[in-house]
């Protein structure tokens, strides 16, 4: 296995970074705006700083802070911020990648005890890599699923064949023109994950691809990492009955 298929953390940068979503008292950066630096744009209440804590080595990291208020979340987000939430995050990443400069780059999003994060605040991030190519680890059958609904080009499903296991919702979007309904879906996703899934779900992620000529979004409640998909990378998919159960709910609550 080459070097390249390998991203080097920097435990000594790692050690400095503030954690508040387990001590809710701790610190905020991001509700102190006034001491942040590496500020790169500003639109509106919506930021993109550099990282001040950049532990992934050959690389550009970067901080989306989506919005001023630390206890707000994107599933609760009024549509006009969400599209410009959206839009902003997008718009960074594709110039980001055609830029030239990365061999790939990263847009995703943690929130939650579970989900690798470890800020409070409504945050998404975007990382240019130098040298790791994410796409080598995307397949087309991570994407298909079972269908929930579609608005124009944008296509809304249930993962049959998820990259982790379980239950995985993919947003599939062919025109930039439709990613206000993208934006839509991911919402619909999040908070029927946060409210409706399972009482013991507080958290998930958002992954964004750019793929077959695609853009698309995969969000994954999140858990304690199945055992089988650690050690071994075997997926696991929950059964028809339950996965009907979850499509029926999602289109009776928001659709």
């Amino acid at each position: 296995m080459s070097a390249s298929s390998h991203l080097v953390f920097n435990v000594t940068i790692g050690k400095q970074k503030p954690e508040n979503i387990i001590n809710r008292t701790a610190y905020c950066p991001f509700c102190h705006r006034d001491a942040l630096e590496d500020i790169i744009e500003r639109r509106g209440p919506i930021w993109l700083i550099k990282n001040k804590y950049p532990v992934l080595e050959a690389t550009l990291q970067t901080v989306l802070i989506e919005t001023e208020d630390c206890n707000s979340e994107l599933s609760l987000y009024p549509k006009d911020h969400l599209y410009s939430v959206i839009r902003f995050g997008v718009e960074k990443w594709l110039e980001m990648t055609a830029s030239g400069q990365f061999a790939s780059v990263l847009f995703y999003k943690n929130h939650g005890p579970c989900s690798g994060g470890t800020i409070r605040h409504p945050h998404m991030q975007i990382v240019g890599l130098e040298t790791v190519n994410y796409l080598e680890h995307v397949q087309a059958d991570h994407f298909i699923g079972q269908l929930i609904d579609t608005c124009k080009s944008v296509e809304f499903n249930l993962s049959t064949q998820p990259r982790v296991g379980f239950f995985e919702f993919n947003v599939l979007l062919g025109d930039l023109a439709d990613l206000d309904c993208m934006a839509d879906y991911i919402q619909i996703a999040a908070h029927y994950i946060l409210h409706s899934f399972h009482r013991a779900c507080k958290s998930y992620n958002l992954f964004f691809y750019q793929y077959a000529g695609k853009i698309i979004v995969k969000i994954i409640p999140r858990f304690v990492s199945s055992p089988l998909f650690i050690g071994y990378s075997i997926p696991q998919i929950a059964n028809e009955e339950r996965a009907k159960e979850v499509i029926t709910q999602i289109k009776e609550r928001y659709l």
